[in-house]
């Protein structure tokens, strides 16, 4: 089971009920997501662990938290990581709560990660998910010592 900790923005957009956070023991932990309010518009999820970015569609809004799991391996699968610790990644991560954000950094980081996404859709001329996130997955992130994401999820994978 997994958080994911959602903006008022997304919040409204989902019409979820919002649960309280529970404990969770998958590698990556918990999530932070915001909208993208691109044409079409898309989430912007953030790893609490690692600041992994995933992008996927925010239509339709309502299967979100079912869809995240694929998103998920997909972007793990681009960064090649193996396809063992997807399996049991994506097994762990089997229902997802809508939570409320508690994390002031994880919301700095998706303000930081919105404007960089949005710089590279536009220098790079694609909205593709994967590629924006191959992009800001080399980003040096100073809640996680000044590590890119990709470094931090490595450094997760390694641990067990």
């Amino acid at each position: 089971m997994y958080n994911l900790h959602c903006t008022k923005k997304l919040l409204d957009r989902l019409k979820r009920p919002i649960a309280a956070p529970t404990e969770t023991d998958i590698r990556l932990g918990n999530w932070y997501a915001t909208v993208l309010f691109w044409k079409p518009q898309m989430v912007l999820v953030v790893n609490e662990r690692t600041l992994l970015p995933v992008l996927l569609p925010l239509a339709p809004a309502a299967t979100l938290v079912e869809r995240f799991p694929q998103a998920v391996g997909e972007a793990l699968l681009a960064l090649d990581v193996p396809e063992a610790v997807i399996a049991e990644e994506l097994q762990a991560m089997g229902y997802g709560s809508v939570c409320k954000t508690v994390n002031r950094s994880l919301i700095g980081m998706l303000n930081e990660f919105s404007f960089l996404a949005e710089s590279y859709r536009h220098h790079f001329g694609t909205s593709e998910p994967i590629a924006v996130m191959k992009k800001l997955v080399i980003t040096p992130c100073r809640p996680i010592g000044y590590l890119s994401p990709r470094e931090a999820l490595e450094r997760v994978l390694r641990e067990r």
